[in-house]
């Protein structure tokens, strides 16, 4: 590829949209322009980039079985309301209707397409195991879109689909993706831990995203240095200190005037914050026979911890959750600030387990300006569901050793779900086994942004210069500059590297040599070559890797093999083949 032909230019000033480095340099270097929202053109460097990130997850994914088909992003609407997500996705998903007036989905992952294949092609245990995969573009209407390719609308994602007939074969193959994911992420350049994480909308049992661990990232981990115990905060757990055992003393009303915090409560009191009980009124919205309807839930925990609202709407099957008004808190006979679970009524009282070991608490009397002391679960006021429902935190105790957890933030990079048998039951997708008898298909959803990842390895791999791309991702290998006095020699070298296979980026315009450098830099193609007349005079073509400060002259004769050598390391390191 010749620069001077490029569609697309580079850019000296950093874009004032741009949030963060990986966006600000993929602007800059000509890699992407944004059309809208989190809607991202992909130019030609970044396309190859793409090509060459896809084509990885193809032959790791091949590797344990994958068959790579494609899949429809417009779907019938049908499909969705089979298994209920239609109801239960908010206006995250795109939704419209054909010239015939039916509604239409765009599909923002494709689990109802595998399992209506499924149900279609698969009739007997004979045809189990299967994998599946393809690479498509997906559609989320995300409320706020942000930084770069971090966080859009449009996306092209890698999602393979596992069919089996058994449990053992689902825990089989979620480990071979869990496997295979960490050798994508190697041959990308890209460091990653995996977490426990939520099963979100997805549903299912279990599930593990992959993190690349930033600064810049919007998840929070929650991880102990100690035993290895890591988890995304949504669903991560710790160890509670236990309450003291003491015998359940009477109630008692006492006045507290202008105290409408547990920190004002436990001040006025002399009290620790863990001898009160935090109300916490909530809005949640529920799906009932196909219809939404919500509902208020009053989150009651200990006033030493927060509510962890994935963990609460997970406990009561919640689809989503928003702050309750007073107005509504007020109807159900409570009072904003002073609120008590007792003799309450029309309301869904979930409790933290922290709250059912921990005697004679401090709560709310629902009256302005009064508290009740002695409150305790069982005795006073029943919940209708008991959980974890607290966040833990940094400096919260490990519940595998004990030890004091760390919080870091990450980037989610991919996901794999066992989704056992949600979406074969609601479609009827069924296969007879050994015995003649009918199962539903056990099925496994694992994806990866394609987008997302080539934005976090900009994210790990730049300098102040630029980008610095790995060799297995980077849109070209070779960056070749021509220098006056050079032109002649970097056509043919051009011709040459290009038969032997290599890749080549041609900077071909008539420039300053200033301008072609600092361009160079800014793309990032991790091997250049500069011909010119010093360099010729000195006896061939001057040569630079891209992150490091010294150059060298090859010999013209030996520029191939030299750069196949060079290349040769490079993969080496990225493969875990490097001595």
């Amino acid at each position: 590829m010749k620069m001077n032909q490029l569609f697309g230019q580079t850019l000296r000033e950093v874009p004032s949209e741009a949030e963060i480095s990986s966006h600000q340099l993929l602007l800059r270097a000509g890699y992407i322009q944004q059309m809208g929202a989190g809607i991202f053109s992909y130019l030609h460097l970044a396309q190859r980039s793409l090509t060459k990130i896809e084509q990885i997850m193809r032959e790791e994914i091949e590797a344990i079985g994958g068959q790579e088909i494609s899949m429809p992003v417009v779907q019938p609407a049908d499909l969705w309301k089979a298994t209920g997500r239609w109801y239960e996705i908010g206006a995250e998903m795109g939704r419209m209707k054909d010239r015939n007036a039916r509604e239409m989905a765009l599909a923002m992952t494709h689990e109802e397409a595998v399992v209506y294949l499924a149900r279609q092609l698969i009739q007997s245990y004979k045809q189990l195991p299967r994998l599946v995969y393809h690479i498509q573009t997906k559609w989320r209407d995300d409320p706020r879109p942000r930084a770069g390719l971090i966080r859009v609308r449009e996306f092209t994602m890698k999602d393979s689909y596992s069919l089996d007939a058994d449990w053992e074969g689902l825990d089989q193959q979620y480990q071979a993706h869990y496997d295979a994911y960490f050798r994508i992420y190697q041959r990308c350049g890209v460091p990653v831990v995996a977490v426990q994480s939520d099963v979100g909308m997805m549903g299912g049992k279990t599930a593990h995203e992959f993190m690349y661990l930033s600064p810049v990232g919007e998840d929070t981990l929650i991880i102990c240095p100690e035993c290895g115990y890591i988890a995304n905060r949504q669903v991560a757990v710790f160890r509670k200190e236990a309450a003291k055992s003491e015998a359940l003393l009477p109630i008692e009303k006492v006045a507290t005037p202008d105290v409408q915090t547990i920190e004002a409560l436990a001040d006025f009191l002399q009290i620790e914050k863990s001898r009160t009980a935090k109300a916490v009124f909530l809005m949640g919205t529920f799906v009932k026979e196909q219809e939404t309807e919500e509902r208020l839930m009053f989150a009651v925990i200990r006033g030493d911890m927060e509510v962890n609202e994935t963990k609460l709407a997970n406990a009561a099957g919640a689809m989503a959750l928003r702050p309750a008004m007073d107005e509504e808190i007020r109807a159900v006979g409570a009072v904003p600030g002073y609120a008590s679970p007792l003799e309450i009524g029309n309301v869904l009282i979930v409790v933290d387990d922290s709250i059912v070991e921990s005697p004679n608490l401090v709560a709310g009397a629902n009256e302005e300006g009064y508290h009740l002391r002695n409150v305790n679960h069982d005795r006073d006021f029943k919940a209708d569901i008991i959980a974890d429902i607290a966040v833990a935190g940094e400096g919260c105790a490990c519940v595998s050793c004990g030890g004091t957890l760390t919080a870091k933030r990450g980037i989610e990079v991919g996901n794999i779900f066992k989704l056992g048998t949600r979406y074969s039951e609601a479609v009827g997708c069924m296969f007879l086994d050994k015995d003649g008898r009918e199962k539903p298909v056990i099925m496994g959803s694992y994806g990866i942004g394609v987008g997302r990842l080539l934005a976090c390895a900009a994210e790990e791999h730049h300098d102040a210069q630029g980008l610095v791309w790995p060799i297995s991702i980077a849109p070209y290998q070779v960056h070749l500059v021509s220098l006056r006095g050079g032109e002649e020699a970097a056509a043919a070298l051009y011709e040459e590297l290009q038969q032997a296979g290599i890749e080549v980026f041609f900077d071909d315009r008539d420039e300053r040599p200033g301008v072609k450098f600092n361009d160079a830099d800014l793309i990032g193609i991790p091997l250049r070559l500069t011909v010119s007349k010093r360099s010729l005079a000195a006896g061939g073509v001057e040569f630079k890797c891209r992150p490091c400060e010294e150059r060298e002259v090859i010999p013209r004769s030996e520029v191939v093999s030299f750069i196949n050598r060079q290349m040769e390391e490079q993969f080496a390191v990225l493969e875990g083949d490097a001595v």
